[in-house]
């Protein structure tokens, strides 16, 4: 941001969007100040992080069989301390963990529930490649009591805010209320963030596709013949289109949502384990279903609208369509059979 005048802070976003909500207590703005000073000490362990022995694995394993990255265990420990603190939480449920996280006894419990995946992409830490943050904030239903596992398994649909932080050449918070999406820079001297992205809106259509495609032998014919059709020279609709892939969901999806395009994880025949592919529909899929939807794009698992699959499991996997309405309604077509 420099030479260009830093303007309004994330809190006072927050703040004059609770102006124009008079039933607001201000406890989702203490609530989200708090997810941001997290996301804060993140940025920070993660700037120096090839300076310090936190590279590689713990030699924990998580729920999902894999091994758990030391800064995988830094930014759930990270949020985890901060957030149980905020007063404004209920639950909370990280993708590194099996079962929902109680709040202690001992603090004040809130209206709200927040899922997170504390660090995609941690397996390319080691490469210097963007990682980041994904939330989910909920509503609790019922008041009192211990927040029961029915209560966390809620479509996307219920969510009242989800977004992301980016931890690339610049740190970013991108998310949304449901009015809308807003992208805020971290200024380095400052140490805050500032909008720099107001209401971003998607392109209908973009010329990027984003795919591992080093799983094409195991993916099903829609999928693979999407992809070919994708990359067959037509000047007059556009294609071939350009393929760039990451690896990290966050940085793949960020570009789509500023450039246009598509990402994909289809579900694949190369792990029995994972029939329904890798994505996460609580901690990664909905989030960013909500963010792609709020900024004019669309998600689907190649059939239906992610945010109104009812989750099964706290942990459930699901294929993942997301990007430009446009194109993301075309792979629907090649998926069904619908399209040449």
């Amino acid at each position: 941001m420099q030479g260009k005048k830093v303007g309004v802070t994330v809190t006072e976003h927050l703040l004059r969007q609770q102006r124009l909500t008079p039933q607001a207590t201000g406890a989702f703005t203490l609530l989200f100040n708090e997810l941001v000073v997290a996301a804060k000490l993140i940025n920070r362990e993660l700037n120096k992080a090839g300076l310090n022995d936190i590279y590689g694995f713990t030699g924990d394993i998580n729920v999902y069989g894999e091994q758990v990255q030391k800064l995988d265990d830094y930014a759930h420990r990270v949020l985890v301390r901060r957030l149980s603190q905020s007063e404004q939480l209920c639950a909370m449920a990280s993708e590194e963990d099996a079962d929902i996280i109680e709040i202690p006894s001992t603090v004040p419990h809130g209206p709200y529930i927040l899922l997170m995946d504390p660090l995609d992409g941690s397996s390319n830490i080691d490469v210097n490649v963007s990682v980041g943050t994904i939330f989910s904030i909920r509503r609790r239903l019922h008041e009192g009591g211990p927040v029961t596992l029915e209560e966390v398994l809620r479509k996307g649909t219920e969510q009242v805010a989800a977004g992301y932080f980016i931890y690339g050449s610049s740190t970013m918070l991108v998310y949304t209320t449901g009015q809308g999406v807003h992208g805020f820079t971290l200024h380095p001297a400052l140490g805050e963030f500032f909008l720099s992205h107001e209401n971003i809106r998607m392109p209908k259509r973009g010329k990027i596709f984003s795919i591992n495609e080093g799983n094409y032998n195991y993916w099903d014919e829609g999928v693979r013949r999407y992809v070919d059709y994708l990359k067959t020279p037509d000047v007059s609709k556009g294609r071939p289109y350009t393929s760039r892939y990451i690896g990290s969901l966050v940085s793949d999806f960020h570009r789509n949502l500023l450039k246009g395009g598509i990402f994909m994880y289809p579900a694949d025949r190369k792990d029995p384990k994972k029939p329904s592919g890798k994505l996460r529909l609580m901690f990664e899929a909905a989030p960013m279903a909500m963010v792609a939807e709020q900024a004019g794009g669309a998600a689907t698992d190649g059939v239906r609208r992610i945010l109104d699959i009812e989750p099964q499991t706290l942990h459930d996997r699901v294929p993942l369509f997301v990007g430009s309405q446009e194109d993301v309604d075309e792979a629907g077509r090649f998926l069904r059979g619908e399209a040449p």
